[in-house]
């Protein structure tokens, strides 16, 4: 079994680290971010649940997925807050508002 080069890649707002590195040839996505240490950088990367990817297109079980060669991993940071629960919530707000001024 020979081994391949892949990168695995995370991003801030304002920094970005892609870290090359060698793997064997049946290595997953998930296991290529642990022998990355990504998580030593970035401890508030959580590689149980962070959503990942390969070049922008998110994975649907990143222990399942079977890196190619060459290929990066990217692990994705959660929106701070779905925009969709800010608007609820934003709502919600305004109503007790209303009530409260009633």
């Amino acid at each position: 079994m020979g081994t391949m080069k892949v990168e695995v890649a995370y991003a801030l707002a304002n920094e970005q680290k892609i870290i090359p590195l060698q793997v064997a040839e049946d290595c997953s996505a998930y296991e290529a971010v642990v022998q990355s240490r990504i998580a030593d950088f970035f401890p508030q990367i959580d590689i149980e649940h962070d959503p990942m990817g390969i070049f922008g297109k998110a994975i649907a079980d990143p222990k399942q997925h079977i890196l190619k060669p060459g290929q990066r991993v990217e692990i994705y940071r959660p929106l701070i807050a779905d925009p969709k629960e800010i608007r609820a919530r934003r709502a919600a707000k305004a109503k007790a508002e209303r009530e409260a001024q009633s």
